[in-house]
């Protein structure tokens, strides 16, 4: 495993914060990214066809079993930030219409400022790469 994740937490943490991330969620208060780094969420979405609702649905689905690790956020100025990995498998319809089993890689960003929390689904993909759980 990489050394730069970090897999020393207890049930009752991830379980804390998966509440917040979902919380988050139900409330609007967050957001997948879809930027031009993101390109591997966007064809997710397609190649699904995910509307807003149904990418809730599985955000809300995640459990604390789902957990991989977390890392700090490499990016310039935001080295403060803990990123979370879950990896969830859920059923989906492909393109052809055809139900299969995908191991959907997600990366939370739980951002708390002045006016509260908020989340960024940094990932929302397909596993690309090998992951462990914590808790399986």
């Amino acid at each position: 495993m990489n050394h730069h994740y970090n897999q020393n937490y207890t049930r009752k943490q991830i379980d804390l914060i998966l509440a917040m991330i979902q919380d988050c969620i139900r409330e609007d208060r967050f957001i997948i990214s879809k930027n031009e780094n993101r390109q591997e969420n966007k064809d997710f979405i397609n190649e699904y066809n995910l509307n807003s609702k149904r990418q809730k649905e599985i955000l809300l689905k995640i459990k604390t079993e789902d957990f991989c690790h977390s890392l700090k956020n490499t990016k310039k100025g935001f080295e403060h930030e803990i990123l979370y990995v879950f990896c969830p498998q859920v059923m989906l319809f492909n393109i052809d219409g055809i139900e299969v089993l995908v191991d959907v890689y997600t990366k939370f960003n739980l951002i708390e400022n002045v006016d509260g929390k908020r989340v960024v689904a940094v990932s929302f993909h397909k596993r690309n790469k090998p992951i462990d759980y914590l808790f399986r």
